[in-house]
């Protein structure tokens, strides 16, 4: 029998370090490293840096003495809050407004885009789109502006439409059971454009040969809007809801600040006014420990949301319900 040749051991090639990788990656690709510098200043001085001054909310803050000097309350702000009667109802109107941007304003850019995608003139739907769009770029200033006008009890367009159908004029901006209305109103108008691209984008990488699968078997529009065009896009629709729970508690300061008014309290007072008054209000010594534990306690309870709903997106996601 012929003999087997004896094998050669082959040396081990050590590998580099992970510092040694690192160094090396970062001597490679420097130019990619020079230009990330700009956003990790942006994100270490106004989204990680800030977090250390929530240490506020368990001192007895003075601007005088400064974070370190102040005196160490522990909980005690935080037991404010909860014997404080009026943090419960603003709790409840920034609920019942973040519910409603979720349930109303959440859907429509899913519907508009979904319709959009149908339309088969190239120019129309480019032109829709960009429209669509556009208010996303205007200020809520102006575009609260827009809505006074519109509502003006004496020459807005809305009210001279109702007094010529025999009506009487509202000063819609003064009503409290109006301002959720105007809210979501403005929500949508502002940002389903914006949305809408999102899932447009989703669509444009659904593999065609899909479509004329489902065609040759008798597909109509609709199927196949429903069982190709909306599952191919539930991964972008899933991460868009998980965004929208994760700021439930984080309405449009700017947007409720230009709205409302003594007279819209009762519905339009929520958290980041309540905060804004404490912590910035003209009267008496501002609050800052107090301003900040509210804040704290609302970002918990907007982490413990995200992390459920991120963990029943998971079990949809794998059961593919959508």
């Amino acid at each position: 029998m012929p003999k087997r040749k004896a094998q050669t051991a082959v040396p081990a090639v050590p590998k580099a370090s992970l510092g040694a990788r690192i160094k090396k990656d970062i001597i490679k690709n420097y130019q990619l490293y020079l230009l990330m510098i700009p956003g990790f200043l942006l994100l270490i001085l106004f989204k990680i840096g800030p977090v250390g001054a929530m240490v506020i909310a368990f001192e007895d803050f003075s601007a005088a003495k400064g974070v370190f000097g102040s005196t160490w309350v522990g909980f005690e702000n935080f037991k404010r809050i909860l014997q404080d009667p009026y943090i419960w109802k603003i709790t409840k109107n920034t609920i019942i407004l973040a519910f409603l941007s979720v349930v109303v304003v959440f859907p429509i850019p899913i519907i508009f885009s979904l319709f959009l995608n149908e339309v088969r003139t190239k120019w129309v739907r480019s032109t829709v789109q960009s429209l669509s769009f556009l208010p996303y770029f205007i200020s809520a200033a102006v575009m609260v502006s827009i809505m006074y006008t519109l509502l003006s009890p004496t020459s807005g367009l809305v009210n001279i439409i109702i007094t010529k159908l025999g009506g009487t004029s509202t000063n819609f901006m003064a009503k409290p059971e109006w301002f959720r209305p105007l809210y979501v109103i403005l929500e949508i108008w502002q940002t389903f454009g914006y949305s809408a691209i999102i899932y447009i984008a989703a669509m444009m990488n659904i593999d065609p040969t899909l479509y004329e699968a489902a065609e040759l078997d008798g597909a109509s529009r609709w199927t196949k809007m429903w069982r190709i065009t909306l599952p191919c896009i539930s991964t972008s629709v899933i991460t868009m809801l998980i965004i929208s729970v994760g700021n439930i508690f984080s309405v449009n300061l700017d947007r409720i600040l230009l709205m409302y008014n003594t007279g819209t309290y009762a519905t339009a007072d929520v958290i980041q006014t309540y905060v804004y008054r404490i912590a910035f209000q003209s009267t008496g010594f501002p609050d800052y420990s107090y301003g900040t534990a509210v804040n704290v306690l609302k970002s918990i309870i907007a982490f413990v949301l995200v992390f459920i709903v991120n963990k029943i997106a998971d079990k949809v996601s794998d059961a593919r319900l959508f």
